[in-house]
């Protein structure tokens, strides 16, 4: 099997924060959920959702991860249909890894529709996901550990329960807290994760590299250097 190459996700459903990390580059694209969406003030309904959709394609946002809700699979399948219609070329769905879940996100992935599995706690869930063609499933590494569990070396163990099947489904590393969080999961062959603003802030804030850069540009003023010359 191909390796597969790197994949960031802003975990986000707040425009300023879109608009501040998104242009740089950095990320593959957006995930959000309903809780999220009350973080950042806005309504769960599909009009409010279409807003983002908007605004992801202003960005250029690859993927857009929408989480559909309903309860059971009939209503979650509705849902899930009504979003990824929104904007069919970037926006999977997500649903959660329960029965209904599964039941809608077979009916969802029979039409063609990506489907990204959330609320992971348990290795052998992932099979679930491998056995339905989803394109992601996402295990919650904080919460896991939350629960004195070793987060960490149950995702590798998820990675490799796929890896081992010959899937191409992606572990999309979710409630990731501290970047050292992401050397170790890379590591170990973990390649897909989706950061809170807050944690790529502080990927970015490295104080020892703030400092070295400082030195160049002092060091590269004292020698005459002028970029625009």
């Amino acid at each position: 099997m191909p390796a597969m190459s790197l994949r960031l996700f802003l975990d986000s459903a707040d425009p300023a924060q879109w608009r501040c990390w998104l242009p740089g580059g950095l990320f593959h694209g957006v995930t959000t959920n309903p809780t999220l969406l009350q973080r950042a003030g806005l309504p769960c309904r599909p009009e409010a959702l279409a807003e983002l959709v908007e605004l992801a394609r202003e960005l250029r946002c690859r993927e857009l991860h929408l989480q559909a809700w309903g309860q059971e699979a009939d209503r979650l399948e509705s849902c899930g249909r009504t979003l990824h219609r929104l904007a069919p070329e970037r926006v999977v769905v997500k649903l959660p890894v329960t029965r209904e879940g599964s039941k809608a996100a077979a009916r969802l992935i029979a039409g063609g529709v990506p489907v990204t599995f959330t609320a992971c706690y348990e290795v052998a869930q992932v099979l679930i996901a491998a056995a339905l063609g989803a394109r992601y499933i996402a295990p919650y590494l904080g919460r896991i550990c939350d629960q004195d569990r070793d987060g960490h070396a149950e995702l590798i163990a998820m990675n490799q329960a796929l890896r081992g099947v010959g899937s191409d489904v992606r572990l999309l590393a979710a409630s990731v807290r501290r970047p050292a969080d992401l050397g170790r999961l890379a590591a170990a062959g973990l390649d897909t994760f989706t950061l809170a603003p807050e944690v790529v802030a502080e990927l970015l804030a490295c104080e020892a590299t703030a400092a070295a850069a400082a030195a160049f540009e002092q060091h590269a003023a004292a020698g005459g250097g002028n970029a625009s010359a």
